[in-house]
């Protein structure tokens, strides 16, 4: 009886092992992401086929660019990186998604939403995001969950800061407004319930 040796007792090792490619540690490393780097391609890329061949080229380009990793930071991070990248290329090979809104409308101090967000499960608010036109969607995404700024979201994407802070905006809205038909009604004022009929009257009196 073979007993498996766990070769990579540190994350260093594996990522070391990957960077004289080895094809045992980059097997390792794609089984133990590909679960959350196909869901940070699916973000940008709604098409669950297209994301995934999105994701496999991400990892090709993790592997042949894992040189570049000086372990400073997350490694997780990083191919987060790479993959919105290569998420952003797929997204700048079809029609320009990011010309929705024009910069005069741009609304530089959007709101944050105000709503009962808490109440809807995570997977529900991902999803409502998932719904967002691709321009908002794309934004969205690299401010409020990757951490670009604008001036990177505009860098990355060809476009204006303030285009960048109108999708911002826009999204926010169509959010609010998704989460508001969302949100359960408000329950009646107290002492404004409906009765249930009595045997002699109508609906509601006593």
């Amino acid at each position: 009886m073979f007993l498996r040796i766990q070769k990579w007792d540190s994350e260093e090792k594996l990522i070391r092992a990957c960077q004289r490619q080895e094809a045992a540690a980059q097997r390792e490393v794609y089984n133990r992401y590909a679960r959350r780097m196909l869901g940070v391609c699916g973000r940008y890329i709604r098409d669950e086929m297209e994301a995934e061949d999105v994701m496999i080229g991400g990892f090709m380009k993790i592997f042949e660019k894992i040189d570049q990793y000086q372990f400073a930071g997350s490694f997780e991070g990083w191919m987060r990186r790479v993959m919105v990248n290569e998420a952003l290329m797929q997204l700048r090979r079809n029609p320009n998604p990011f010309s929705e809104i024009s910069i005069e409308n741009a609304h530089h101090d959007a709101a944050v939403m105000h709503t009962d967000a808490d109440e809807l499960e995570t997977e529900e608010l991902l999803r409502l995001v998932q719904s967002l036109p691709d321009g908002y969607r794309t934004v969205f995404n690299l401010y409020a969950i990757e951490g670009y700024s604008h001036k990177e979201i505009a860098e990355q994407l060809g476009i204006s800061e303030n285009t960048s802070k109108s999708q911002l905006s826009r999204a926010r809205t169509l959010l609010q407004e998704k989460l508001r038909q969302k949100a359960p009604s408000p329950p009646p004022p107290k002492g404004e319930e409906l009765k249930a009929p009595s045997l002699g009257g109508g609906w509601g009196r006593p």
